[in-house]
């Protein structure tokens, strides 16, 4: 059975619609635990969000220690693949005072430049 059926999804989450094929996007990988997609407004060369496939509106509902380490291991594999050799930024927004404008847990991998701090 494909988890990505199974798991708990928000019917009015755009990420949610994503990770179930209603709304198209530019898959960089997927397991059974997340999706990683291409950020459709890119602030770097490389900009890919990790998405898990359950819904979980911000790292602050997580309640999965073993999810979050999957999700972290993604980044990693994400910045070989994508040969981002000399650094990336790994960001979780949170809330919104944090910049979080989509209520599902997503982690950006943001590289292929030199990125400036502080941010925003």
């Amino acid at each position: 059975m494909d988890p990505s059926k199974t798991a708990a999804r928000d019917a009015n989450c755009i990420f949610c619609k994503i990770i179930d094929r209603q709304i198209p996007s530019n898959i960089v990988t997927e397991d059974e635990t997340c999706i990683a997609i291409r950020d459709v407004n890119p602030q770097g060369p490389i900009h890919i969000l990790i998405l898990p496939k359950n819904h979980v509106a911000n790292i602050t509902e997580v309640k999965d220690a073993q999810l979050l380490g999957s999700l972290f291991m993604k980044v990693g594999e994400i910045a070989k693949s994508e040969k981002l050799d000399h650094g990336f930024r790994t960001v979780v927004n949170t809330g919104e005072h944090g910049g979080q404008t989509v209520d599902h847990l997503h982690i950006h991998v943001i590289g292929g430049r030199h990125l400036e701090w502080p941010p925003g």
